[in-house]
């Protein structure tokens, strides 16, 4: 009778590595500029250091991560030109997206929007700048989701995953009271079925404050 061969376990390692950095990063979690060390992770997440360089690999193909010459691995720091080049990206995708999904959109998915985006007001009261970046993302996710265009979505999670230490940044200047207003205009175009007002709406949602930094 053949044995099956013990499972490795350095994938799965590795793999909770990498989800847990991943959402730190793209949530805001880690400033910009911050250094990552092997040593560090392996302590954090109770692996050793093969699960743990692999995961800063994974991060760094992502651009989640900067390696430099020396080997310093840490969080990127976005000059303007990149800010400009992730917000003209973000709004190509995620217009697409939402157009996408106007067709599919439904009572439910409306009124599960209106409900996060009364989250994001709680978590401005709050401020939580990491829940309202949380947030925010999930309710472009839930209607991007609505598009059936997984690979679209998952460049769209790649951008958001580059921003995701300046997007704290960013917060911190805007000093919010409320949830964005453009969110307002996203569920009230998707409620009319208005494509073109949706199209606005989320490439004005998406770009303004990014080009807010590079002022």
């Amino acid at each position: 009778m053949l044995m099956n061969p013990r499972p490795d376990p350095a994938p799965a390692a590795h793999d909770r590595v990498y989800r847990g950095l991943r959402s730190r990063i793209m949530y805001g979690q880690i400033p910009p500029g911050q250094s990552l060390t092997l040593r560090g992770i392996g302590r954090e997440f109770d692996v050793s250091m093969t699960p743990a360089r692999e995961a800063l690999r994974r991060l760094v193909a992502e651009g989640a991560l900067t390696l430099s010459n020396s080997g310093r691995v840490s969080t990127p720091e976005l000059n303007n030109d990149r800010i400009e080049e992730l917000a003209a990206l973000r709004s190509l995708l995620e217009v697409e997206l939402a157009s996408r999904a106007l067709p599919r959109a439904h009572i439910a998915l409306i009124d599960r929007l209106t409900t996060i985006n009364q989250a994001i007001a709680e978590d401005i009261a709050r401020h939580d700048a990491v829940a309202y970046i949380r947030r925010n993302l999930e309710f472009h996710r839930t209607l991007y989701l609505r598009a059936q265009a997984p690979a679209m979505l998952a460049m769209a999670e790649t951008v958001w995953l580059q921003m995701g230490p300046t997007m704290r940044k960013l917060y911190g200047r805007l000093r919010q009271k409320e949830p964005p207003p453009y969110h307002r205009l996203i569920i009230g175009a998707l409620k009319a079925g208005d494509e073109p007002a949706l199209r606005l709406a989320v490439r004005s949602d998406v770009t303004q404050g990014l080009r807010m930094l590079a002022t």
